[in-house]
């Protein structure tokens, strides 16, 4: 170990103070086009099936990595969210303040990165029945779906933004483009040829949100009739 680097490692034995230009250099390696988050959005704007398929088969580095990105970006719609105080998320049940189903709901708008990766291993399940040809395992799926899921976000984010702004409904505007945008990426991933393709990515789609609602939903019953006893 000479007084500089580690003859190991290659690191720095003491590293540099941590300053204004440490900040900016760190911002910019999250926000870097190439292989970075703003590289890896553009990328999932115009080819989000083809960029997927090569990240899972081929090259791991070109994009961010999803389990990352799925939770900057839910972050990102949950900070919008909270500061326009638009309540009517994407996914919202009604039950009694203080109840199990309540406190459950509000966990899932509080912690929408989490949340969006427990429903998309219900998803998953969905597109594993309908695409079960194809030679991709569960979690190369859900893998599929992080990417997926988190552009979600940010077309939720952007819509939020407007919302907040002009006080116009445009969530619901946002839950259209989003079903459309699901539809083409997962049936661009699997086979772009075939109309059937984004016709059962739809449909797992909905039933992946639907038994994930259901799921909830039971959960708050099972805790409410162990609370009662």
């Amino acid at each position: 170990m000479n007084e500089e680097f580690c003859s190991n490692c290659k690191q720095n034995v003491k590293p540099k103070r941590i300053d204004g230009h440490y900040i900016l250099h760190e911002i910019e390696h999250v926000l870097h086009f190439e292989r970075g988050i703003l590289y890896t959005i553009r990328e999932l704007l115009i080819r989000p099936g083809e960029n997927i398929r090569h990240f899972i088969s081929e090259n791991r580095s070109r994009l961010v990595k999803p389990i990352i990105f799925i939770i900057v970006t839910s972050l990102i719609y949950t900070l919008i969210n909270h500061f326009f105080h638009i309540e009517d998320g994407y996914m919202k049940i009604d039950d009694v303040k203080g109840s199990p189903l309540h406190s459950i709901n509000g966990w899932v708008q509080s912690h929408y990165g989490y949340s969006n990766i427990i429903m998309g291993g219900f998803i998953a399940f969905w597109l594993k029945i309908f695409f079960k040809k194809y030679d991709y395992n569960f979690f190369e799926i859900l893998i599929l779906l992080c990417f997926i899921l988190g552009m979600e976000m940010l077309i939720f984010s952007v819509f939020a933004i407007f919302e907040g702004l002009t006080k116009y409904h445009f969530i619901q505007i946002a839950a259209m483009i989003v079903f459309v945008y699901f539809s083409w990426a997962v049936g661009s991933f699997f086979d772009k040829s075939r109309v059937a393709s984004y016709f059962k990515a739809l449909v797992s789609y909905i039933l992946g949100m639907i038994t994930f609602g259901i799921s909830i939903m039971i959960l708050g019953a099972l805790i409410s009739l162990i609370t009662r006893h």
